[in-house]
């Protein structure tokens, strides 16, 4: 099987991918991997979008589940997110208390702390709690000058459907 520059990792100095192998879900956000790879086009401003429609957390004081859509943009530097482990990270927070402003936050700056990317952006759109939607956006600055950014695409609450 050939490998290829994607996959490839120095053995000394990282561990192996989730990806490819069963893991089970992370207890939490705070012992989740993000596994990363080398971005092959590093020397490139181009945006990465992932969205988890059906995001969901712990209210920390009632425990009750409270659940979102996130949508999370970003220009890679040298790294890239490995998407089956942002998946696991993203699914560990099911069991986690914390607010949506936490929740969103956190997100975007575990991201960062990971990957160093030129820019990242996270909207978090939660559904009604107490009747009332929470929005949380949080980003690291401006986007690089000539990016495509397009909107979210996510509608302002009317049912959010």
């Amino acid at each position: 099987m050939m490998e290829t520059p994607m996959a490839r990792r120095p053995k000394s100095k990282a561990p192996a991918l989730q990806l490819g192998q069963p893991v089970p879900l992370p207890a939490s956000p705070e012992t989740a991997t993000l596994d990363r790879v080398p971005n092959p086009h590093r020397g490139d401003d181009y945006l990465i979008r992932f969205t988890a429609p059906e995001f969901t957390a712990l209210c920390p004081i009632t425990g009750q589940p409270d659940f979102a859509h996130l949508v999370i943009d970003y220009v890679a530097g040298d790294w890239l997110v490995e998407s089956k482990s942002l998946k696991l990270y993203l699914a560990s927070f099911r069991n986690h208390g914390a607010f949506h402003e936490d929740c969103t936050v956190s997100i975007g700056k575990r991201l960062v702390r990971e990957l160093e990317p030129r820019f990242l952006r996270i909207g978090g759109y939660w559904y009604p709690r107490g009747g009332i939607p929470i929005d949380v956006f949080w980003q690291t600055g401006r986007a690089p000058k000539n990016l495509w950014l397009p909107d979210q695409g996510v509608a302002a609450y009317r049912g959010r459907g």
